[in-house]
């Protein structure tokens, strides 16, 4: 069993290949046909972490599925997780650029608690968000599973690059929400 390579679910197809999961299928969609709520939440140039904070009214933690360290680069799957009920509220793939971070907020990075986007805000790490792509997923055995969802769906993400001041990419990430 392979996996396709696919750019636009850079780092996400990197994991599946490496754990011999097949791709869903993915397809690219246009900002303005994401449906509601899923177009608010990710047709935007802000970090994901306090758009869904503020959506759900309640700050969110890490969990982390899987994780790879390739010299400076720190590469891992993630749920993100209501505080209060631990409800996940999204899925996602990262890969991180540990050298462009103060070295107090790569110890947290690498202690894999809190959020990127928490650290982001806390450390005042100066940066833009800027989408590269909208897509469309159905939801496969391995993201139900991290979203525990019962059935497939199609689901909503985006592919996202956080650029450090220098225009430097800090963070690569694929960005997926459960069902609304």
């Amino acid at each position: 069993m392979s996996s396709t390579v696919l750019p636009i679910a850079y780092p996400l197809d990197d994991f599946y290949a490496q754990a011999g999961r097949v791709l869903p299928p993915i397809e690219l969609v246009e900002g303005d046909a994401v449906p509601e709520p899923y177009k608010s939440l990710l047709v935007h140039q802000d970090d994901m972490t306090p758009t869904l904070e503020k959506f759900h009214r309640q700050r969110i933690h890490l969990e982390v599925l899987s994780r790879q360290q390739r010299d400076d680069f720190y590469f891992r799957e993630v749920v993100l997780l209501l505080d209060k009920t631990d409800k996940p509220v999204e899925f996602g793939a990262i890969k991180i650029n540990l050298a462009l971070f103060p070295l107090a907020a790569r110890k947290e990075i690498l202690e894999e608690r809190r959020p990127l986007g928490t650290l982001l805000a806390d450390y005042v790490i100066t940066h833009t968000s800027r989408p590269k792509a909208f897509l469309r997923i159905q939801s496969d055995d391995f993201i139900n599973a991290s979203l525990k969802l019962d059935r497939s769906h199609w689901l909503y993400g985006r592919r996202n690059t956080l650029w450090d001041a220098q225009q430097r990419p800090l963070a690569e990430i694929i960005e997926i929400l459960p069902p609304g």
